[in-house]
């Protein structure tokens, strides 16, 4: 370091944050921080020549003469106003805004020195009294800016000197002053502001904003403004988000929506041209946001979509939809005493008549249509259908239903009028099961994450439906990445978005997030079920009994997506007040989140896992259950494992032919066909077991060795599969796939990997989550037979010995080589 020209330290200095330490090294380093050339250009490459001496006046102890000099000679940015607040700041006068030490830090010969050659730039005009700094005129500007041209006490031109004269930036609030003045940008951009995106949309919003005082038509004022920034920058244009927003404040705003139609009009540049909202195409992609958004609930809205509807109509069939829950959503709470002659009214004044049989569908179908009612009135009045017609509409319209998550009023209004329980269930069965076949592969990531179901089930699947807020909420803006330059069109109002502006935070207002804003009532207008609804599922669990198949097919459906909700309703935790009806879980549902890739539900995984550890009854499949339902149907017969339900474990190696022979109280033979291999007859197990009161005879005998071998024998003979092995040993089945699986993929990815490149494989959720339980069912299931069989109770397995997958292996005993040296 000591070889180190100055400059190379200079430059050394300049990269540090704070350089005090290194100018305490050594005296040759303080002597080179103390060059007042070295000091000026430190700020000058820290913070840029706009923000230099504003940082350099915090600096006092590092400031003199010399040092302003430099900084004032090499091109530091010093505004009238920076003098002014200093000046406040240092005589302690009006700078509320700063609460630092900052220029009272200078010693005032210094100050002085900078005060009197900042004043000659500005031909000593300076006022310094109350109020009558730049920024306060400033800020007088922008609220008189709320008023119209003919009572503002600030003209433009007083604004214009403070940047083309005094260089003022003022930057925080400049968007907001070129909303009311738009000439003051070409002297903003001199003093190094641009017109960036982010200010764009802030701008035009402040321009179409509602005043709270004036009532007057401002319509004229507002076209004349964009018409003035277009001029001065020909790449600002009106972006679809803007003219969104002011549409959706279409009777509210009637200026700002009026200003919109006749820039519209004129044609041109000003609005994007592939944006025109007022077209056919804009329009339509506006009201199809509200097909499924609780705000079309509002009376409000209705009345806004209307306005906009009737002056571009278009004849898209999902605008079409809206429209017509416009009208048989009725306005308000309360409903009109001659529903259908009000429902009549607005559809002719809509021009939505006829309506067809196809628009019914649609309607009743809709998450916010939970009372059918007076649509199925209307069908029978004004459309004159038969009663056998509006019987098969309604079919038609409960198996919808069943994929819509909220329509779980809807089908109980159905079931109880037209009695509908059975089909119901027989739809839901045939149009809804799943199995392994019908999912898609675990490769294809984007199928297995969106449609986790059959072909018929993809759009409509029952409960892929969430309850949770920041869940549920649509994305409401429809847009591609070719149009994201043109803004995206979304249902917040002008207002909404001004108003989120305003409770940002100023230092990142122009970059906030517009719909980040997730618990507030904005924000609950765009979810996609109405305010009180019945899930579908919920409905299902209190209509139809636990082990019904409908039941099995909404749990598996809860299981596949995830749904919590459901699946506390249909596991409860267990307690005393917990029901007794719950739905079997089997080992298919394990299947069909291992051919997903995915985990059992977080949420919900220590109810699965507990469900286990209590002795939850172990199916295949759901058809296990069912089929003790109809005992004259034969249970299907899924492979080799379903051969032997319950299986008893042989005879111990240890006890002699003619002993088991010998028990006249036996009921079961022993085994001879298919032993395992026959083990070292040197170990002895002992068994605690008591034995019942069949075998009073062997308690009777006399000798004790084969009283305690007998007792062993028998309690091994009365040893069955529990559940809990049950499970244990075809989980560990799957485990073992996964793993397969697991190997080939990587074997896989090796061949087509180069060598030199390090090869990472993830191991799916479902593989992670399994590995993990299982061994927690192991041990609890050796708990237990500690419990029963004493604290010496071997690590026994209950696999059929034929099958290779379910084989246990002991671990090796070490075959090295050991000699006992005696000294």
């Amino acid at each position: 370091m000591q070889r180190l020209c100055d400059e190379v330290i200079a430059l050394i200095i300049h990269e540090l944050e704070d350089p005090t330490a290194l100018t305490l090294v050594c005296k040759r380093f303080h002597q080179v921080s103390r060059d007042p050339y070295v000091r000026a250009h430190y700020f000058l490459t820290r913070y840029g020549r706009i923000n230099a001496m504003f940082w350099a006046l915090g600096r006092g102890k590092l400031l003199n003469e010399v040092v302003i000099d430099i900084l004032f000679n090499s091109g530091a940015h010093v505004s009238r106003y920076l003098l002014q607040v200093a000046i406040h700041h240092f005589y302690r006068g009006n700078s509320h805004f700063i609460k630092t030490p900052w220029v009272r830090s200078i010693s005032p010969s210094v100050f002085s020195y900078f005060q009197k050659v900042a004043a000659e730039m500005f031909d000593n005009e300076v006022p310094v009294g109350k109020h009558e700094d730049d920024g306060s005129k400033f800020h007088a500007f922008l609220k008189d800016g709320r008023h119209s041209l003919q009572m503002r006490e600030k003209h433009w031109e007083e604004i214009r000197d403070l940047f083309q004269r005094y260089k003022d930036p003022l930057m925080c609030q400049l968007p907001t002053a070129l909303a009311f003045e738009p000439r003051l940008l070409p002297y903003a951009e001199a003093n190094g502001f641009r017109m960036e995106t982010k200010y764009r949309d802030f701008v035009f919003r402040k321009m179409f904003e509602k005043p709270a005082l004036n009532t007057a038509d401002r319509s004229e004022e507002i076209v004349c403004r964009v018409r003035e920034l277009k001029r001065l920058d020909p790449r600002i244009f009106v972006s679809r988000t803007v003219a969104a927003e002011v549409c959706m404040e279409a009777k509210h705003n009637e200026s700002a929506y009026r200003a919109l139609k006749i820039l519209d009009r004129s044609g041109g540049p000003i609005i994007s041209t592939s944006v025109l909202l007022f077209c056919v195409v804009d329009d339509t992609i506006l009201l199809q946001l509200f097909v499924k958004s609780r705000a079309i609930t509002s009376s409000s809205t209705m009345n806004t979509l209307r306005q906009l509807y009737t002056d571009f109509p278009t004849g898209d069939p999902i605008v079409r939809t809206v429209m017509l829950l416009t009208v048989f959503l009725f306005d308000g709470s309360s409903q009109p005493s001659s529903p259908l002659v009000s429902a009549k009214s607005k559809l002719q004044n809509l021009n939505l008549l006829p309506v067809t049989r196809q628009d019914l569908l649609v309607m009743l179908a809709n998450p916010f249509i939970e009372k059918p009612q007076h649509i199925l009135d209307y069908a029978r009045e004004e459309m004159a259908m038969s009663s056998k017609a509006v019987n098969e509409l309604i079919r038609e319209v409960v198996v919808m239903c069943l994929g819509v998550g909220s329509k779980g009023k809807t089908l109980k209004i159905l079931s109880e009028q037209c009695g509908l329980k059975e089909f119901i269930a027989e739809a839901a069965v045939r149009r809804y099961s799943l199995s392994v076949a019908d999912l898609p592969p675990l490769e294809d990531e984007q199928a297995s994450n969106e449609a986790p179901g059959t072909s018929s089930a993809v759009e409509l699947t029952p409960e892929n439906y969430d309850l949770h807020m920041e869940d549920a909420i649509e994305d409401d803006t429809m847009s591609n990445a070719d149009d994201a330059e043109l803004g995206t069109i979304g249902q917040d109002t002008l207002s909404t978005m001004i108003r989120q502006d305003e409770m940002t935070p100023i230092r990142s207002r122009r970059r906030s997030y517009y719909y980040s804003s997730m618990y507030n009532h904005d924000a609950q207008a765009k979810l996609n079920y109405p305010s009180d609804f019945v899930q579908v599922g919920r409905w299902v669990k209190d209509t139809y009994p636990a082990d019904s198949p409908i039941m099995a097919v909404f749990f598996t459906h809860a299981v596949i997506n995830n749904n919590s909700a459901l699946l506390h309703s249909y596991l409860p935790t267990p307690g005393p007040n917990s029901p007794a009806a719950r739905v079997p879980i089997t080992l298919k549902h394990f299947k069909l989140l291992a051919h997903l890739g995915r985990a059992p539900p977080e949420s919900r995984v220590s109810v699965f896992i507990t469900e286990i550890e209590l002795g939850a009854e172990f199916y295949f499949s759901e058809e296990d259950y069912l089929s003790k339902q109809t005992p004259v149907v034969e249970p299907r017969q899924h492979g080799k494992h379903r051969t032997k339900d319950v299986k008893k474990e042989t005879s111990p190696t240890t006890v002699s032919h003619s002993l088991c022979q010998a028990d006249p109280s036996s009921s079961t033979p022993p085994r001879t066909s298919r032993k395992r291999p026959r083990r070292s007859t040197v170990v002895v197990f002992t068994s605690y077991v008591i034995p019942d009161s069949d075998d009073e005879a062997i308690v009777e005998s006399d000798d004790e060795n084969a009283m305690l071998t007998l007792m062993t024998m028998q309690a091994k003979k009365r040893r069955v599969e529990s559940n809990l092995q049950r499970w244990i040993k075809h989980l560990s089945a799957l485990l073992t796939e996964e793993q397969r699986k697991y190997k080939e993929k990587r074997r896989r990815l090796e061949r087509i990997t180069p060598p030199d490149s390090k090869l990472r494989v993830n191991k799916t959720e479902f593989h992670k989550s399994l590995a993990t339980h299982l061994r927690s069912l192991r041990r609890v299931d050796h708990d237990k037979r500690k419990q029963l069989y004493g604290s010496d109770a071997p690590e026994e397995d209950y696999s059929d010995d034929e099958d290779d997958e379910y084989r246990y292996q002991k671990s090796r005993s070490s075959k090295r080589r050991r000699s006992n040296i005696t000294s």
